[in-house]
């Protein structure tokens, strides 16, 4: 098993914790490769269709968390 996403999103953010309160703002920034890092991880791990899906729910964790995906 790898480690939960949001361990990874905080470690290659930079960030002790996500945001207190999901949608109120952003705590952090990722960027699009640093997600892709992170599919590399836990692909074997994810129940997705394909790479752009894995993506797709990583973005939504991130987004919970409070963290901004950039490009």
């Amino acid at each position: 098993k790898s480690p939960p996403a949001p361990v990874l999103i905080k470690k290659l953010a930079g960030l002790a914790s996500g945001a207190g309160k999901p949608g109120a703002g952003f705590v952090g920034k990722i960027s699009i490769d640093q997600l892709k890092e992170i599919y590399e991880i836990k692909k074997n791990d994810m129940k997705a269709n394909s790479e752009d899906a894995a993506l797709m729910m990583l973005k939504g964790t991130c987004r919970s968390m409070g963290v901004e995906v950039v490009l």
